[in-house]
């Protein structure tokens, strides 16, 4: 059984044991291909950690670290302590075991109350998998690092940290229809009558990254190119430096679907390296409309899942944002924001099968547009 087969078998089993929760398990598997770090927005009670948890549990021989954060946590609770005997002879060598830098996979809650005597570990840890303290370094065996958070730092000096995950994913409740799906595999989960667990070393994992680097991203390059010009002229920052990492991303996702090249669904992962929550909608939107012309069989299953929008929700948003212009209170950047998002509702309306409800929207929104040509 190969490296690949092996993840997608984890990967499902972990999607089985949580309902609902497929795309959050999915970027989870296109993280770790990519050794990325991965966000995760959400209330409590939205199974972020028993997901890790889970998904840690079947990689074997591999160690799992898992830690909540306050304002008063201390280095020697993430790191560990300074080892005594060492102390006596005047070294400062730190006891790691059972800590953060012996773990393959690393998962930190409420991220964003790293106070500032760990920050600086913290960052160098997550952006180059090194350990630094004192005269001590070391690689770390990370195959990833998973943060979450109820919301999002509104402290500058916390953006650095939030700019260290790539992949940002929102973890929310199910929706309603598939909650009593979920209490049953949640029964089986809470008494350990899951199925046998399959597992994947972190060796086989290693292997598949490394041949995520190989795989060819010239099919694609002028369109990621092109992309990321579109992005930046939105109002959405993309580094040089997260445009290059983001091509792991899409390495990682041809990689799960057994290519050894590129196709332009790959590029489905961009929707989830957003700043802010209000510009979740609106990269939604421009990838959709470039990867939904990509019927190739061999995409990724995520690339192919478009919601079904809903037309009632659909028309308070467009009634929204025609409040929030005609309220003549928005700076030119507000304006920009509110024409992206307009933009982004246009396309999901495409995609409403009741004609007359479809009609009434597109009515609403044109009238908006022309509001908007008014006034320029």
């Amino acid at each position: 059984m190969t490296s690949s087969v092996k993840l997608n078998n984890v990967l499902q089993f972990v999607k089985d044991s949580f309902i609902g929760k497929d795309e959050i398990i999915d970027l989870l598997g296109i993280t770790l291909i990519a050794r990325e770090n991965a966000f995760l927005l959400g209330p409590p009670g939205t199974a972020k950690s028993a997901i890790i948890r889970l998904l840690a549990s079947c990689i074997e021989g591999g160690k799992n670290f898992e830690y909540l954060l306050t304002r008063f946590t201390e280095p020697n609770e993430i790191f560990g302590p300074f080892d005594i005997r060492k102390l006596k002879e005047g070294e400062l060598i730190t006891n790691t075991e059972g800590m953060m830098p012996e773990a393959s996979m690393v998962f930190l809650d409420e991220i964003f109350n790293a106070n500032s005597a760990i920050l600086n570990s913290l960052l160098l840890a997550l952006n180059e998998k090194i350990f630094r303290r004192g005269k001590e370094t070391r690689k770390l065996p990370a195959l990833m690092f998973v943060g979450a958070s109820n919301v999002l730092p509104e402290d500058e000096a916390l953006n650095a940290l939030l700019d260290r995950f790539l992949i940002r994913i929102e973890c929310d409740y199910v929706d309603t229809d598939l909650l009593e799906e979920v209490l049953v595999v949640g029964w089986k989960l809470e008494n350990n009558a899951m199925d046998e667990k399959p597992s994947i070393t972190p060796n086989e994992i290693m292997e598949l990254q490394a041949m995520s680097r190989k795989v060819d991203l010239s099919p694609i390059r002028k369109k990621y190119v092109d992309l990321v010009h579109n992005l930046r002229n939105t109002g959405i920052k993309v580094s040089d430096r997260r445009a290059v990492k983001i091509q792991n991303l899409i390495a990682a996702s041809a990689l799960m679907c057994g290519r050894t090249e590129a196709i332009v669904s790959d590029l489905w992962v961009l929707k989830y390296i957003w700043d802010t929550e209000e510009q979740i909608e609106i990269l939604a939107g421009i990838i959709d409309t470039i990867i939904e012309k990509d019927n190739s069989p061999m995409a990724h299953p995520q690339a192919l899942f478009n919601k079904v929008p809903n037309a009632e929700e659909l028309m308070k948003e467009v009634q929204l944002l025609t409040g929030k212009w005609d309220s003549g209170e928005l700076s030119f950047e507000e304006q920009n924001v509110v024409k992206d998002k307009l933009r982004y509702v246009q396309t999901r309306c495409n995609w409403i099968k009741n004609p007359e409800h479809k009609q009434h929207i597109e009515h609403e929104i044109g009238s908006l547009w022309q509001k908007m040509l008014q006034t320029i």
